[in-house]
């Protein structure tokens, strides 16, 4: 009887914790219930004019959670880029998300892994992009197929629609960090060993005109927001980018911005306009986001007369590149090779190339640029960095360091 009355109490014991559980997630899923019914009714009477305040007061029962959620959510596809895409690049370490043939990537320092989410149909990603152009203050439908911009969060963008992207709307977005790297921190990271931040600490105290090499991803943003961190506070950087990407922590910043056509296809402002009205803004240093077509020309000039110490960023894979890249540049201005590289050997000095390995973005190589044979350009290494050792290049590097660091 006693073991018949123990195994009957046990099952009581059992049916009644199984109620409880039962009981407590149909509490939990009464209380969600309120909540999203709560939330449906707010955002009902302020889309009807009543102030949120007063129509969050009638729903006393809303958790801080359930309006922290909702108001991420309504961040996300008012202002950033979407839920799905908006939590990407909200993780940390995420560089780029984009979005290609109904699939999402994203690089979190190592190189781009696809990430498992539902973008949902053709029309979806399209409908995506074109109200991201919007936010971005642009224009995107099949009449202006390619959008540029920048979303309120900071994120840049860029966009594509078919047929020009083949297997359907592109999409790529590129997060900068809020609050810059400082150059100490960058050290920290193993972007530069301790010889070469001399050497860029030098350069940016000594004034010379400085190419900030690399490829794409290799951190030449971050890096130039960092040395121009390092300029003297009385002295006045304009900063010309296409899209604003450049935040050093500098009192005196100038930014400006070119702007696209608009839809009569008028009211363009080019980097090359931006270059020469800097040079009325009494610059003392003239920073140029990214050299990639004829305002090549406007700088080489500015750098001619008396703006030192300005740097400029430039794709390339080695310092070996530089003079070709800077060449093709020219053509689109009308330069012929032997003036590109006249120009260039008086108003530039060094290239600085950046390059990433295992997941870090770090300063590959530093070279001097010189006048070469037959009116050509060279750039001749000074300092490389070969598995982790700073390497100083005989002969190159004593010329260099009695120009630059004494």
């Amino acid at each position: 009887m006693r073991a018949d009355t123990g195994v009957g109490d046990r099952v009581g014991a059992d049916r009644v914790g199984a109620e409880r559980v039962g009981a407590g997630r149909a509490g939990a899923e009464r209380a969600t219930q309120m909540q999203r019914g709560g939330l449906e009714r707010v955002r009902g009477l302020v889309a009807d004019g009543t102030p949120l305040g007063t129509a969050l007061a009638g729903e006393g029962h809303l958790s801080v959670e359930a309006i922290l959620a909702a108001h991420e959510r309504a961040s996300a596809r008012l202002l950033g880029a979407g839920e799905e895409l908006q939590r990407l690049l909200d993780q940390p370490g995420v560089t780029d998300v984009v979005v290609h043939a109904g699939h999402a990537w994203v690089d979190r320092g190592a190189g781009m892994e696809e990430a498992e989410m539902p973008l949902g149909e053709e029309r979806e990603v399209r409908a995506l992009a074109v109200r991201l152009a919007a936010l971005a203050g642009q224009r995107l439908d099949d009449a202006a197929p390619i959008v540029d911009g920048t979303l309120p969060s900071g994120v840049r963008l860029h966009a594509m629609l078919p047929p020009l992207s083949a297997d359907g709307t592109s999409i790529s977005l590129r997060r900068h960090r809020q609050d810059a790297l400082s150059f100490e921190e960058l050290g920290r990271l193993g972007a530069y060993g301790p010889l070469t931040g001399q050497v860029l600490r030098a350069l940016v105290e000594k004034r010379a005109n400085a190419v900030l090499a690399g490829a794409t991803g290799t951190g030449k943003t971050t890096m130039l927001s960092a040395l121009l961190a390092l300029v003297p506070l009385h002295e006045r950087v304009v900063c010309i980018e296409e899209v604003r990407e450049l935040q050093p922590h500098h009192p005196h910043v100038v930014h400006l911005q070119a702007r696209g056509a608009n839809v009569q296809a008028a009211g363009a402002v080019g980097l090359d306009s931006l270059v020469r009205a800097a040079l009325r803004m009494r610059p003392d240093r003239i920073v140029l986001g990214e050299a990639r077509g004829a305002e090549i020309r406007e700088v080489l000039t500015a750098l001619n007369t008396g703006h030192a110490g300005s740097w400029f960023t430039l794709h390339a894979n080695q310092v070996a590149d530089v003079p070709a890249r800077l060449a093709a540049l020219g053509a689109l201005a009308g330069m012929s090779p032997a003036m590109v590289a006249l120009q260039a050997s008086v108003a530039l000095d060094v290239v600085v190339l950046l390059r990433r390995e295992d997941g870090v973005r770090r300063v590959a190589q530093i070279a001097a640029l010189l006048p070469g044979e037959r009116d050509s350009l060279r750039a001749a290494p000074v300092l490389e960095v070969r598995g982790g050792r700073e390497v100083p290049v005989a002969g190159a590097w004593e010329e260099f360091h009695a120009v630059w660091m004494r």
